[in-house]
């Protein structure tokens, strides 16, 4: 009989990730309302906070007259760090379910099975950020150009990706989804703790210093290209280097308890 050929590592490993990221999406076709905080949050947060401090754009050194544009980028991230921490939420369920300990009983490497919970955060993190631009754009947002929108989508799945790893680390080290709180309040300090509502030099006090060290100001910085000013490679790149550093650290973390994880 003549042997199967065995396919390369690196082929099944894509497979896998692949295959992973099929499941989340089947997931989410099956059950469409599981989407509907991921999308209903970010929106409701972005109409709010532009009804309460939409006049803001009258102080004196306003980076600029439309605070719809402004206040876009923080919701699309908000529906980022969402859709990565219900990332984190499922894959506790599924330590819950025993549906990890078959994955972990595999010869599949373990950072396979953290990247397609990852990558899969990542895509789903675009329909929020999507529904979110729309309704910015009907409310009187100039539209980014395309160079800023791909920076923008490009920080918003970053971002998922940060809150899955995030998400994931909690999910392995509590194994339970009585840790979603956590995931969650923790994403959204993060974000939150930015030049959020106002910029930067607008800012005072302890907010001021938690945000001019908080590596998700350069994110939102990035993401705000396009919609407020131009888009300048010396904004790009601090965005691009804090999101490499957050998903080092986080990543790192979350695999670690992967591989520490017992079946």
């Amino acid at each position: 009989m003549e042997a199967t050929a065995q396919l390369p590592a690196w082929r099944t490993n894509l497979a896998t990730i692949g295959a992973l990221m099929t499941r989340a999406r089947n997931e989410l076709l099956r059950v469409p309302g599981a989407a509907i905080p991921g999308v209903l949050a970010p929106t409701i947060f972005f109409l709010g906070l532009n009804g309460v401090f939409g006049a803001l754009t009258q102080l004196n050194g306003f980076s600029t007259g439309s605070y719809e544009a402004f206040i876009v980028p923080v919701s699309m991230l908000q529906g980022a760090g969402f859709t990565g921490a219900a990332a984190g939420v499922n894959l506790a369920r599924d330590i819950e379910a025993g549906w990890l300990d078959r994955l972990l009983v595999s010869p599949t490497p373990r950072w396979v099975l953290l990247a397609g919970t990852v990558l899969a955060a990542s895509a789903r993190a675009l329909i929020p950020a999507t529904f979110v631009i729309a309704i910015a754009l009907a409310l009187g947002a100039g539209f980014p150009g395309l160079d800023g929108l791909a920076i923008a989508y490009l920080m918003v799945a970053a971002m998922a990706a940060i809150a899955a790893c995030w998400g994931s680390m909690l999910a392995l080290r509590f194994k339970s989804q009585s840790a979603a709180p956590l995931m969650q309040s923790g994403m959204m300090a993060l974000i939150l703790f930015t030049p959020a509502y106002a910029p930067l030099a607008l800012l005072s006090g302890w907010l001021a210093d938690v945000a001019r060290i908080n590596p998700a100001t350069d994110v939102l910085e990035a993401a705000r290209q396009g919609f407020v000013g131009a888009v300048t490679w010396a904004d790009t790149w601090p965005g691009l280097l804090a999101v490499a550093g957050m998903l080092a650290l986080l990543g790192g973390l979350a695999l670690r308890e992967m591989r520490r994880t017992a079946v």
